[in-house]
């Protein structure tokens, strides 16, 4: 049995941040050394235009809380606009993701659950390839699916949302 993982706050801003020249800004809350197990957390911060992920399908269920900002969510074959305090819940098994929209930063609270049998399927989305956010092809491997955003940078950084009280 593993040691119990310590309780412990983290302001946004203090939390590991990066950010991606095509996929924008994601804080994660918890350590790469020492993930959560049951649950992931982030917040994405999308500029315009700039899509979360490729789209995808996971076998676990995932909640989408928009807390400013607007965006696209492509959802099956669906656009839906999104925003500040719109909530989304995906169903496991729908592919979805999130394009940046309207005229500013969007901010996303992503929560998903994890299990030992996690998987993503990356299905083929006209849609969403019209946005950068599709696979090429049909498949369960993320290196497969996210090989076009692999000219893209990365870089760790500092969120500057929200301000501290």
């Amino acid at each position: 049995m593993s040691t119990p993982r310590q309780w412990y706050v983290v302001n946004v801003a203090d939390a590991p941040t990066v950010r991606h020249s095509i996929a924008g800004t994601l804080t994660r809350f918890e350590s790469p050394e020492d993930p959560f197990q049951e649950v992931g957390v982030n917040l994405r911060v999308l500029e315009p235009g700039q899509p979360s992920t490729i789209f995808h399908a996971e076998n676990s269920e995932e909640h989408f809380l928009v807390l400013s900002g607007r965006c696209m969510a492509i959802i099956g074959s669906v656009e839906r606009e999104l925003g500040a305090w719109d909530f989304l819940h995906v169903p496991a098994g729908v592919p979805h993701t999130f394009v940046g929209a309207g005229e500013g930063p969007c901010a996303i609270l992503m929560i998903g659950a994890r299990h030992a049998d996690m998987r993503s399927f990356y299905p083929v989305s006209d849609l969403a390839a019209a946005h950068g956010a599709s696979s090429t092809e049909p498949t369960e491997s993320t290196q497969t699916a996210y090989a076009g955003w692999s000219e893209g940078t990365l870089e760790p950084t500092q969120l500057d949302w929200p301000p501290r009280a």
